[in-house]
C-alpha cells in the first residue's frame, strides 16, 4: 500500500507520491527539507497498531513518542523450561495485543531495594519494549527508517530491569529508536552445574535471542536492521562485550557497540566454581539428593521461584558483596547451544570474535560501586569500612573477586597484604582513608579490565576500538545512595556519564553543565550508529586504539575534552 503527504518547499505547498511499507507498519517519514522535523499530522492516523508476525499489537501514544511495552520475544521459562535456554515465541494473538503494559521486572534480588526483603519481580518477563520518536528528524533516516539503540541494562547479572533507565532524552531528539529488552537475572538466569544439564547463560541466551527478533522485527516500527547499537553499562556492558566475543556473526544483528564501565575483562564478569554454588543453593532449598545435576536440576524446578531467588541472601558474605553471586560462566563444550565455551583471555587470542566498532569507557571513581557501601553509618562503630581492619583478609577476596582464582589461602593472603601495602600504606581502614579503598575498588573491578580488553583488542581486531574516561562529578549519585549519606566527596561514580544518557528513575539534579554534556553524549551515540565508524564527542574526535602502542583516552571533564596517548590508564 501506498500513503501520501505533502511537503511545504520554500513556502510553496507541492504534491509527492513515495513508497512506503504497508499500513500495518508505522514508518518515519523523510522530510524535503535536511533539518525538518516531520510533524505529527504526516503520520499515519492509526500510528499506534503495529503488525507483527505473531498479530496485531497496539501502543501507547505518550505525547512526544509512542511506546510498544511489553513485547514477549520468548516462551515464558516456567516449569520445564526453567533452567534451560529461552524458546522463540511463536503464538499467534487472535485479538490486538495490548502493549501498553509497563514492562515488569524479572525476578531479582535487589540491592537497592529497601528493607530486609529485597524480592522483586517475576519470573514470566521475558520481554522487549521498543520506543519511537514522533517528532523524527531526517538526518539519521535512510528510506525512512531510524537508526536503532539497544540497551541491555546493568545490575550486576543480579538485578535491574528495562524500565530501570529512561528513555525520553532520546525520545526528544527524534533520532532513534529505543528498545529494552529483560532477560533472567541471579540463580534463575545464570545458575550452572558446569555440565550440559544446567548449562547456564541462560541469561545471556535470552539477550541473543532478544538481538535476534529485533534484527526480524525492528522494520515493523519504523526501525533500520541494518544500524543498530548494541550498548549496555556494568554488567551491561560486560554483556555486550561478551557477545562480541561469543558470537562471531554479531555483525548480522549490530552495527556497533558501546561498553559502559563494564568489560569481559573485569574480575566479576565470569563466575567461577558454578558448580559448588548450585550444589549449595540446592542443599540450602532443601533438595534430598544432590549427588546428580539432573536431580538438582528435577528438585529446584519443582521450587517456588521466590524460594530459589531469595537463595542469593545465603552467598552474600559482606553487604552486597560478592555483587555478582550468579553470572555468565564458561559453558561446557557439549551444551548444544552454548554461548560460551572459551574464556575472553583465549577468544581474543585467537582472534575469533565479531568485528565492529566498539567503544569503552570508564568513570574516574567507578569503584564507588560498590565500596559506598562501606560508608554506612554502624551502631557501634563510626562507619562501615572499620570492619576491614578486622576481617580485611576475610573480606577482601569476595569484594574483589579473586577468592575463585586463587590456587591457595597463602596466595590470596600474599595479594591482599599486597592490595593494602599498595593503595593504603601502613594506615587503618577508615572514612580518613576511604578515597584510597574507593581508587582500589576503581582500580581492580573497573579500571585494569578496561586497560587489558583495549591492550588486547588492539592487538587483535581489525575494527576501531575507542575508548573515554569521565571525570565530573554528578550531583546525586550511585555513592550517595548506597552509602546514605552525600557529606563525603565521592568524585564521578559509577554511572554519572551513563545516567546522563539514560536517566535514573529518582535523579532529578541535573546542573547545566551536565545538561551540555548530556546532549554530546547523545549526540555522539546517535551519529556513531548512524554513520558506523564515526565517533566524536562534541568538537573532540576519538582516536582508534587498533595499531597503537600508546592507549588512546578521549579525557571528557566538566567542560573540556581532550585526546591523549598514554602508556596507562589513568588511576584518580
Amino acid at each position: 500500500m501506498y500513503n501520501t503527504f505533502r511537503s511545504v518547499i520554500n513556502g510553496q505547498r507541492a504534491a509527492m507520491q513515495l513508497q512506503f511499507l504497508p499500513l500495518s507498519v508505522t514508518v518515519f517519514y523523510l522530510s524535503l527539507l535536511c533539518q525538518n522535523p516531520i510533524t505529527g499530522e504526516e503520520q499515519f492516523d492509526n500510528a499506534l497498531i503495529v503488525n507483527l508476525p505473531n498479530g496485531r499489537i497496539r501502543g501507547r501514544d505518550n505525547g512526544y513518542y509512542y511506546s510498544y511495552e511489553s513485547i514477549p520475544y520468548a516462551e515464558p521459562p516456567l516449569g520445564p523450561l526453567r533452567f534451560e535456554s529461552p524458546r522463540p515465541f511463536t503464538r499467534n494473538w487472535t485479538d490486538t495485543f495490548e502493549a501498553t503494559r509497563a514492562p515488569v521486572e524479572c525476578m531479582q534480588w535487589d540491592q537497592y531495594k529497601a528493607g530486609v526483603d529485597k524480592l522483586h519481580g517475576v519470573e514470566d518477563c521475558l520481554t522487549v519494549n521498543v520506543y519511537r520518536p514522533k517528532l523524527a528528524t531526517v538526518e539519521n533516516a535512510e528510506g525512512g527508517k531510524l537508526p536503532v539503540v539497544v540497551l541491555i541494562h546493568g545490575g550486576a547479572f543480579m538485578f535491574g530491569s528495562a524500565s530501570a533507565n529512561g528513555h525520553e532524552n532520546f525520545m526528544h531528539n527524534g533520532r532513534v529508536i529505543v528498545v529494552k529488552m529483560n532477560y533472567r537475572l541471579g540463580p534463575l538466569g545464570f545458575l550452572s552445574t558446569e555440565d550440559t544439564i544446567i548449562s547456564g547463560n541462560f541469561g545471556m541466551k535470552d539477550q541473543r535471542l532478544a538481538l535476534q527478533w529485533i534484527k526480524a522485527n525492528i522494520a515493523h516500527f519504523g526501525g533500520d536492521a541494518e544500524r543498530v547499537m548494541l550498548l549496555g553499562f556494568s554488567s551491561g556492558g560486560v554483556a555486550v562485550h561478551l557477545h562480541i566475543l561469543a558470537q562471531r556473526n554479531l555483525a548480522e544483528y549490530v552495527k556497533v557497540a558501546v561498553s559502559f564501565s563494564g568489560v569481559a575483562f573485569n574480575p566479576w564478569a565470569i563466575t567461577h566454581k558454578t558448580r559448588s554454588r548450585a550444589v549449595e543453593l540446592a542443599k540450602n532449598l532443601n533438595c534430598p539428593d544432590v549427588s546428580s545435576s539432573q536431580l538438582i536440576k528435577e528438585c529446584l524446578q519443582r521450587k517456588p521461584a521466590e524460594a530459589i531467588v531469595r537463595g542469593v541472601q545465603n552467598f552474600l558474605v559482606f553487604g552486597y558483596n560478592p555483587f555478582t553471586t550468579f553470572g555468565p560462566s564458561i559453558e561446557d563444550v557439549a551444551v548444544v547451544d552454548a554461548f560460551l565455551t572459551r574464556t575472553p583471555q583465549q577468544i581474543v587470542e585467537a582472534g575469533d570474535f565479531a568485528q565492529l566498532p566498539w567503544l569503552v569507557s570508564y568513570a574516574a571513581q567507578d569503584g564507588g560501586y560498590n565500596a559506598a557501601e562501606l560508608l554506612q553509618r554502624m551502631p557501634r562503630r563510626e562507619e562501615l569500612i572499620e570492619v576491614f581492619n578486622e576481617r580485611w583478609y576475610d573480606l577482601a577476596p569476595y569484594n574483589l573477586f579473586y577468592k575463585d582464582t586463587m590456587h591457595s589461602v597463602e596466595e590470596m593472603d600474599d595479594y591482599s597484604v599486597a592490595l593494602k601495602r599498595r593503595y593504603l600504606g601502613d594506615k587503618e581502614f577508615s572514612i580518613d582513608t576511604y578515597s584510597n579503598v574507593q581508587r582500589m575498588y576503581t582500580d581492580v573491578l573497573f579500571r585494569n579490565g578496561v586497560q587489558q580488553a583495549i591492550r588486547m583488542h588492539r592487538q587483535y581486531a581489525s575494527s576501531a576500538v575507542y575508548a573515554y574516561v569521565y571525570d565530573n562529578p554528578a550531583e546525586e549519585g550511585i555513592g550517595e545512595l548506597l552509602s546514605h549519606r552525600s557529606d563525603v566527596k565521592m568524585g564521578t561514580v559509577h554511572g554519572d556519564d551513563f545516567f546522563l544518557i539514560f536517566n535514573r528513575a529518582g535523579k532529578t539534579k541535573i546542573r547545566p553543565d551536565e545538561q551540555l554534556i548530556a546532549q554530546k553524549f547523545l549526540r555522539m551515540l546517535e551519529n556513531f550508529v548512524a554513520k558506523g565508524n564515526e565517533l566524536a564527542f562534541g568538537d573532540c574526535k576519538f582516536v582508534d586504539n587498533v595499531g597503537k602502542n600508546d592507549y588512546q583516552i578521549m579525557f571528557i571533564q566538566k567542560d573540556v575534552c581532550e585526546n591523549k596517548a598514554v602508556n596507562a590508564l589513568p588511576s584518580f
